[in-house]
């Protein structure tokens, strides 16, 4: 069972990506980004009033308060990722925001020290590193003529600019920063009650969004337009359910972590089958380095 949820779990976060690219892709719709904070709000509500009411999942407003510097850090983090979404492709954008969790191994690496890392460890947290960097480096320093030429068959067209990059790496530091704070206060809550407060501040946070895009600025929702951020909603949470159930089975967590940690190469699958995206052999050798990185922490996160 734990391979087909840990399948389950690559499958939806992948597809996120590409539903959530799909949605927030458009520049002339300069609130795409809140609108799909607002879509995950709602999705994430549905799913915290479920734990709350069917699971009996214990939650306080003590709880929720406690949870929400944490709650707040990783919500901030999907925005900003749900806004570079514009500006950028997804098999860029993915790797690079997927590369946190080497993140927070650095940091964690300035608190307790090298000592607590094999060096296998230490060689997965490099590389991951290495290709995000070098996916960067390599992005902003194409050539235009070469940018222009790869992208003739792609959907969308890009230029090259610094926010194109920056909020991608917003996303991995504020993420990281918030994973990193995570540990900490999971010491003194329940992760189940901790998840349903993420959930019921992530659907505030939709609300407030709501009523600033679509009651103040008099923005439209447009079935149409709106049902691919729905549809990346629910592959996010779907997700996050069965990897809970995937991760809980043990035995065989060090074959489902890799599955599970490799979804950003998935997502640059989709994005090649669906969205046309083409990068140039530089960018493939670094989204390789990030996705073998990744595997590798995974692998060895038992």
């Amino acid at each position: 069972m734990w391979f087909w949820l840990s399948l389950i779990t690559l499958i939806c976060w992948s597809g996120s990506d590409l539903f959530s690219k799909i949605g927030c892709r458009d520049a002339k719709d300069k609130y795409s980004h809140l609108k799909m904070v607002m879509a995950v709000g709602l999705v994430m509500g549905l799913h915290a009033m479920y734990e709350i009411f069917v699971g009996g999942t214990e939650i306080s407003l003590s709880i929720i308060m406690t949870y929400l510097p944490v709650s707040l850090l990783y919500i901030a983090s999907m925005a900003m990722g749900y806004l570079g979404l514009r500006y950028i492709e997804l098999s860029i954008s993915s790797p690079i925001c997927n590369s946190s969790g080497a993140l927070v191994a650095v940091m964690t690496l300035f608190m307790v020290g090298f000592s607590e890392y094999s060096p296998l460890a230490l060689v997965a947290v490099a590389i991951v590193c290495i290709g995000a960097i070098g996916l960067g480096v390599v992005d902003y320093f194409e050539d235009d003529a070469l940018r222009a030429e790869r992208q003739k068959a792609s959907n969308y067209k890009y230029s090259k600019s610094l926010i194109a990059l920056a909020l991608p790496v917003a996303y991995c530091i504020l993420d990281a920063v918030g994973t990193f704070a995570d540990n900490r206060v999971l010491e003194i809550l329940n992760e189940d009650s901790a998840n349903v407060a993420y959930e019921l501040t992530f659907l505030f946070v939709g609300i407030i969004c709501f009523i600033y895009v679509v009651l103040i600025k008099k923005d439209k929702l447009i079935p149409k337009m709106e049902a691919p951020k729905y549809i990346g909603a629910v592959c996010e949470t779907a997700g996050q359910f069965a990897y809970i159930y995937a991760i809980a089975d043990t035995e065989h967590l060090a074959m489902s972590a890799p599955i599970i940690s490799s979804y950003c190469a998935a997502s640059v699958l989709w994005s090649r089958l669906f969205l046309k995206e083409k990068l140039s052999v530089k960018h493939y050798i670094m989204i390789v380095l990030v996705v073998i990185g990744i595997a590798i922490m995974g692998f060895l996160d038992m």
